[in-house]
């Protein structure tokens, strides 16, 4: 009996949903934002760091190149560089600008947060569970 040959098609791998997103204001103020830079950047940098009196915050820094382990996120025409050791604090987040009368500013939406301070400058993030 000739033996039998069988090679399983190639399957194509799922894509992975995006760390961040920004809202239609946050992509829109970072493109004004950095338009008005004093020199082009490879894009918005997006990092927690430990501080505040909740334990962690936020940090939004012009990037001038991508680090080799940086998660590189494209966004409604805006490049989001994320650090590798936030990743799993900011899985499902969107940043979006709020402006009120006294104050603009940039808003995490982050299902991965458990507890934030009054003001508002510092969160508890636990990082994101994946199964």
């Amino acid at each position: 009996m000739p033996e039998l040959s069988v090679t399983p098609a190639p399957r194509g791998r799922r894509p992975r949903p995006k760390v961040v997103t920004l809202s239609d204001a946050a992509a829109a103020r970072v493109k004004e934002i950095m338009a008005k830079a004093e020199r082009p950047y490879a894009g918005l940098r997006v990092g927690v760091k430990n501080g505040g009196c909740a334990g962690q915050e936020y940090v939004l820094q012009y990037a001038e190149a991508a680090e080799p382990l940086d998660e590189v996120v494209e966004d409604k025409g805006v490049t989001i560089l994320i650090e590798p050791k936030a990743v799993l604090f900011l899985i499902g987040t969107e940043i979006d600008y709020e402006t009120s009368k006294l104050a603009a500013k940039f808003v995490f939406r982050n299902p991965n947060e458990t507890d934030a301070c009054g003001c508002g400058e510092s969160v508890t993030i636990e990082p994101a569970k994946l199964d």
